[in-house]
């Protein structure tokens, strides 16, 4: 348990994606079966534990301690794991050297009932260190919260085996912990692991964004356009009758999109954007965000906001890979494929006609649909290539909306941020002349660098006004305030915010140390956005 659990710390204290890489293979390499794969199952969120949930571990632990210094001792820490592993009072009957491993706690954790959960948990607490508590908690929670995401995981395994990471995640979704065959195929022991699923993910092309100068170096007749519609990336894969949703990472949403999984009636893999509301009347990003992110979705919702998949890609029809063909050839056979689909649920992302960049320039500025981001360009002769190549795929985004709005709130950051008040909740003015109000319109956790978080979480423990838990109020009227240059790329209605608005991907763009905190933006400047 303790390798684990200094990987988790090391994983957390480097910043760099090699650096994590790194330490990934490393793991890999020295330690055994079964721990590296129910590490590599709990990094990539495929460990499941169903016998201890969060609220239990909180539990627990006030039964050890007063609960007001708990709650004083986690504000001040700001991770529940980080803070329980700290204060959990150490048993007399803890052996230093004898840690339980990795594969034993979680035996014991998944082996448990709902009932005998807490015990199992507060045993295997007693009996590890500091630092093994830690990775325990981690496990139960789930929240690994270490900055490595699945994808980089499957990039440490093909990196620790020499093979290509686009093999791995073909093979994924037909896996399962603790991988003991995947591993013993990278090792060189024995043969790839047969396909033994069906509708498994393939994995998907990606696009560079725009730089400058890189149109100077392309000729527009070698690129089709399309919208870059402002939804998610999806994979409908239907194979020997089973389907699938998965997400641009694998992921496999298809239960909280079951009307759309029900009209795949084919046999092929598509790739497209997903979105709600009919084709003829696409809904914004927020509709979407009403289905995201849900193990059940109700009769009600599914009506309220039916799903459909507007496809730009095909990867697969029948049984045949058509990944090799050029995107010209694979277009025309996309375009056949959808007229056969449930028009309801599946239609074509339309090609946008331009002579020359300029002219793709002014459609990209004034697209004919509000949730249209950008537009996409992708070279004719061009194959699906998995991962990242450059050339073939472009996006070009919209130039993001900016406006200056003054800091209300702070709160803890967490993982190597959690010393630093570094979320923060932003507001514009409201309200008639003399009788102005802040109203928050946003909340943004990026954009800044290192030092300008040490400025900001300075700036907030000096000018703090009253606290909410984690949270601090930070001084803010016509005279006092910190303004912040916010960039977001769009705006939606929305009745929980008192503003009536929500910013779509907002960031910290800049510090506005110079402005005068009431020569912020007004909520009409963002109404009039809104409007337009």
């Amino acid at each position: 348990m303790n390798r684990f659990a200094e990987l988790l710390d090391r994983l957390v204290l480097t910043p760099s994606r090699n650096g994590k890489l790194t330490l990934l293979i490393d793991y890999f390499r020295s330690v055994e079966d079964p721990d590296r794969g129910l590490a590599l199952a709990a990094i990539t969120g495929d460990l499941s534990i169903a016998a201890v949930k969060p609220a239990m571990l909180r539990a627990l632990v006030v039964e050890r301690m007063d609960p007001v210094l708990f709650g004083y001792s986690y504000d001040y820490v700001g991770d529940l794991a980080e803070t329980v592993s700290l204060v959990w009072p150490q048993s007399p009957d803890h052996i230093p050297n004898r840690e339980p491993t990795l594969g034993e706690v979680v035996a014991k954790l998944q082996a448990a009932s709902r009932s005998d959960g807490p015990k199992v948990l507060a045993r295997l607490l007693d009996s590890a260190s500091i630092s093994a508590r830690f990775a325990i908690i981690k496990l139960v929670t789930g929240g690994l919260r270490i900055g490595v995401s699945a994808r980089l995981a499957k990039q440490a395994l093909a990196e620790f085996g020499k093979v290509d990471v686009a093999e791995i995640e073909e093979l994924w979704h037909g896996l399962t912990p603790p991988y003991a065959g995947l591993f013993a195929w990278l090792e060189g022991k024995a043969e790839k692991p047969q396909r033994t699923a069906s509708a498994l993910f393939r994995p998907v092309m990606l696009s560079n964004p725009i730089g400058d100068g890189d149109l100077e170096k392309l000729d527009p007749a070698d690129y089709a356009a399309e919208w870059k519609w402002d939804g998610i990336r999806v994979q409908a894969v239907c194979e020997d009758g089973v389907r699938r949703l998965y997400s641009r990472t694998g992921d496999d949403v298809s239960g909280a999109f079951p009307d759309l999984a029900d009209a795949m009636h084919f046999s092929a893999a598509l790739d497209g954007e997903l979105l709600v509301g009919e084709p003829s009347a696409t809904g914004t990003f927020s509709d979407l965000q009403q289905r995201l992110n849900r193990k059940t979705v109700t009769p009600k919702m599914q009506q309220q906001y039916p799903a459909f998949m507007r496809c730009y890609d095909v990867l697969q029809i029948d049984g045949e890979d058509l990944r090799t063909l050029p995107l010209r050839e694979r277009r025309l056979r996309l375009e056949a494929f959808v007229g056969t689909l449930d028009p309801s649920r599946f239609d074509l992302s339309p090609l946008v006609a331009f002579e020359d960049w300029p002219a793709l320039e002014r459609l990209r500025q004034a697209p004919p649909h509000p949730i249209i981001e950008g537009v996409m360009l992708k070279r004719w002769d061009s194959p699906y290539l998995a991962g990242r190549p450059k050339g073939p795929w472009f996006k070009w985004k919209r130039d993001p909306h900016t406006v200056d709005a003054v800091l209300m709130y702070a709160q803890r950051g967490h993982g190597k941020r959690s010393s630093f008040y570094s979320d923060y909740t932003f507001g514009v003015w409201s309200g008639p002349e003399g009788a102005e109000e802040l109203v928050p319109v946003g909340k943004a956790y990026f954009g800044f660098t290192d030092e300008e978080l040490k400025q900001i979480d300075k700036y907030v423990r000096d000018n703090t006004v009253e606290r909410f838990g984690p949270v601090r109020s930070v001084r803010a009227d016509r005279t006092n305030g910190l303004v912040l240059e916010v960039a977001f790329e769009g705006l939606n209605r929305s009745t929980r915010h008192k503003s009536g608005v929500a910013m779509r991907f907002p960031r910290i763009s800049r510090l506005r140390w110079d402005k005068p905190a009431a020569e912020a933006d007004r909520i009409e400047t963002l109404q009039a956005l809104l409007d337009a």
